[in-house]
């Protein structure tokens, strides 16, 4: 007798892609009923079904009003549901934690670990989001800033005048099995040196400690890293599927233990050092512009996965701050950027039982941005522009003002820091203080390349 994919359902089993080869196995050695159950409940995936209950996780936050009350109740709610994924080993949210996408998907300032599993929608399509600060020297900040202004680029899409691609980085990407297709070389190329839009920014002050002027970027890693982010998710989707369907869509994984969740990992490292090499390219081409030598840089990401043995730690806007998570770190120095009219912090910080090694990676918000608008409608937008950044030089590249990335879309300064001395989240060791910043602004209307082509 043949036996197909109706004679397994038949005997009770799941469809799913191990019924090829299975299939395939079972006519070959032409096996009876009795040795055909033997053989297929030793190849059939095991089902893992949800933790029953949720998980405990750390609450590194405390509601200052009633608004932020709202938004922490949210933050707790969605953990809660996450932590009943069964990879989910134990979870964190940090001070600036703010909900994202439906219940039970990861917060911003939410750091999950789980065993053996790589969750891409637990860091998102902006892979290796993070900050590379350079000092410059006792140099005017204002022209810092104009030589910056020059050579980056904001908003969607690519450049056009390129800047020199590594040949061992290219090399390595066309290697990867998840970069076989000549649109993430594409990707790679023609996004160098440009960083996006949103929260992005590039931003120029002075250190508290030194009086050195200091360049901050903050970006992730464009179209690049968001192309792999979406292959990542097709293929963990397929594994929930198979092993996890009860768990949440948001939350399938690729185990690591799979050869495809270690070239997914390795696919991670080389979206890593892309990021850091776009920093370095717009770092560099501002020195070059500005004819100096810069004093000192470092860098960290805060929206990845970091490995430690079979455990993969997961934060969605949060800040590692053991270098066990940060292999090229300085001295243990982490960036931790606030609003554009507070200072960037400089901390250094411990492990401990409840922060699992992470700090805040920003201000984080208490309402959306199209809900930060709606509240300020009796404004408008020159008029909160000008009340909100008196005193600092502050540029939107689009020319056109994105009111939700002022300082008031941002939870409180002040009671993060606060919050990140009561639950020990890192110490502050110096201050980046604000003359401006760059940001991509409100691109999508009116965006000044379109007027170019119409021009043309």
């Amino acid at each position: 007798m043949k036996i197909t994919g109706k004679t397994l359902v038949d005997l009770g089993y799941k469809p799913g892609k191990w019924f090829k080869e299975a299939i395939a196995q079972a006519n070959a050695q032409q096996l009876s009923r009795t040795a055909l159950t033997g053989y297929l409940d030793k190849v059939a995936p095991v089902i893992i079904d949800p933790h029953q209950a949720s998980l405990p996780f750390f609450k590194n936050i405390r509601a200052e009003h009633e608004e932020e009350k709202n938004n922490v109740q949210s933050v707790f709610k969605t953990m809660k549901a996450l932590m009943k994924t069964p990879t989910v080993v134990k979870g964190a949210v940090m001070p600036d934690a703010c909900p994202t996408g439906a219940v039970g998907q990861i917060p911003v300032g939410g750091v999950v670990a789980t065993k053996d599993a790589i969750h891409p929608n637990m860091h998102s399509a902006d892979i290796c989001c993070s900050v590379m600060v350079t000092s410059l020297g006792f140099i005017d900040p204002k022209k810092v800033l104009n030589a910056a202004q020059q050579v980056t680029h904001f908003g969607g899409g690519g450049r056009t005048d390129l800047f020199p691609f590594p040949k061992e980085l290219e090399e390595q990407i066309a290697a990867n099995y998840f970069f076989q297709d000549t649109g993430s070389m594409i990707l790679a190329k023609t996004h160098l040196g440009t960083q996006g839009d949103g929260n992005h920014f590039l931003f120029v002050g002075k250190s508290k400690k030194t009086g050195e002027t200091m360049m901050v970027t903050h970006h992730g890693s464009r179209g690049f890293g968001a192309n792999l982010f979406k292959k990542g998710m097709k293929i963990a989707e397929a594994f929930r599927k198979e092993l996890s369907p009860k768990t949440l869509k948001g939350n399938a994984w690729i185990p690591y233990s799979e050869q495809i969740g270690k070239n997914y990992w390795e696919a991670l490292q080389l979206v890593r050092a892309w990021t850091k090499l776009n920093h370095e390219t717009i770092h560099n081409a501002t020195c070059e512009m500005l004819k100096v030598e810069p004093q000192l840089r470092f860098w960290n990401e805060h929206n990845f996965v970091f490995k430690e043995g079979d455990m993969f730690y997961h934060a969605k806007g949060a800040t590692p701050l053991d270098d066990k998570f940060v292999p090229d770190s300085y001295e243990g120095l982490r960036l931790i950027p606030l609003n554009m009219s507070e200072p960037v912090l400089i901390v250094k910080g411990q492990t401990t039982e409840s922060n699992l090694g992470f700090a805040p990676h920003g201000a984080g918000r208490n309402v959306t941005r199209s809900q930060h608008k709606r509240n300020n409608a009796a404004r408008t937008v020159e008029e909160i522009f000008q009340t909100e950044t008196a005193g600092l030089d502050v540029r939107f590249f689009s020319n056109k003002i994105d009111i939700s990335e002022l300082p008031s879309a941002y939870k409180s300064a002040k009671n993060v820091q606060q919050q990140m001395k009561e639950f020990g989240l890192g110490e502050v060791v110096d201050e980046i203080l604000p003359y401006g910043c760059i940001m991509a602004g409100d691109w999508k209307t009116d965006p000044p390349w379109l007027k170019k082509k119409k021009a043309a």
